[in-house]
C-alpha cells in the first residue's frame, strides 16, 4: 500500500527588482539536508550552488537564481527560510560601543526588506557623451571574489562582470564584445571623480538591510546596528 502524499503550502512574495508577485513553497527535508551539508563543507561555491538549486525548485523555476540580481536572491532565500525553518532568526552581534561584547538577539525575518537608496541609478555619466550602463551582480559573479588575491582585484573582477554597455554618443559597446584588457584601459583612464561615480553604483545598489537596537549588558549603552546581506540573518 502506497504511503500518503503530503500537501505542501504555498505562499506569495514580491520580487524587489520588478515588483512581480510569485508563489513559493517552503523547502523540504531533502533540501534542508542539502543546505546543511553545504554549510558544513564551508565551500562558498557549493553553498551558492545549493542556494540556487533550492530557490529554483521552491519557486517552480519562476526565479532563475543564476541570473537574478543578488539582492533578489538573498530576499527570496530569506523568505524561504522564514516559512521553512522559523519566522525568527537567533543571531549574535557585537556591541559597537566597546567592539567586543556579544549579545544574542532575535530578528523577525518578515520585517527584513531590500533597502533601495534614494537617487540610485545604474547609468553612470562619465562625460557629456560617454556613459556606462551597469547590471547588478548575480550569484555567479560573487563566486569568484574570494579567489582573488587582493581587494583591488576583487573590485575589478566585479566591475568587469557588471558592465552591461558603454555608450559613446550614438555608438553602443556591448559587454559581450569587450575584452578585459580594453575595460582595464578604459577604467585606468578615468579621473578620480569619474571612478568614484562608478564605485557609487556598488555602494548604493539595493541590498538586504535591517536596523536593530542593542543594549550592551556591561555598559548599558544603547546602539543601532545595521544588518546587511544574507549571511547576517542566518545565525
Amino acid at each position: 500500500m502506497a504511503l500518503p502524499k503530503l500537501n505542501t503550502p504555498e505562499y506569495e512574495l514580491e520580487l524587489p527588482s520588478t515588483g512581480e508577485t510569485i508563489k513559493f513553497r517552503p523547502f523540504l527535508v531533502k533540501e534542508q539536508k542539502l543546505l546543511m551539508m553545504a554549510q558544513e563543507s564551508e565551500d562558498e561555491t557549493q553553498l551558492s550552488n545549493t542556494v540556487a538549486t533550492i530557490i529554483n525548485s521552491c519557486t517552480n523555476e519562476k526565479v532563475n537564481a543564476e541570473e537574478s540580481p543578488l539582492f533578489d536572491i538573498e530576499y527570496v532565500f530569506l523568505q524561504l527560510r522564514s516559512k521553512s525553518v522559523g519566522e525568527t532568526a537567533d543571531i549574535k552581534v557585537t556591541c559597537p560601543d566597546d567592539n567586543k561584547t556579544q549579545v544574542d538577539i532575535k530578528v523577525k525575518l518578515d520585517e527584513v526588506s531590500v533597502h533601495m537608496t534614494d537617487n540610485h541609478t545604474n547609468i553612470i555619466e562619465i562625460t557629456d557623451s560617454i556613459k556606462m550602463i551597469m547590471k547588478y551582480p548575480v550569484l555567479s559573479d560573487m563566486k569568484t571574489l574570494g579567489k582573488k588575491t587582493t581587494e583591488m582585484e576583487n573590485i575589478f573582477s566585479l566591475l568587469h562582470n557588471c558592465i552591461h554597455e558603454i555608450h559613446d554618443g550614438d555608438t553602443i559597446h556591448n559587454r559581450v564584445d569587450m575584452v578585459n584588457k580594453d575595460i582595464d584601459d578604459f577604467v585606468d583612464n578615468l579621473n578620480t571623480n569619474q571612478f568614484e561615480g562608478l564605485m557609487n553604483f556598488f555602494k548604493t545598489m539595493p541590498k538586504l538591510r535591517h536596523p536593530i537596537t542593542v543594549i550592551n549588558p556591561k555598559t548599558k549603552k544603547k546602539s543601532e546596528i545595521i544588518l546587511e546581506g544574507l549571511e547576517s540573518f542566518l545565525g
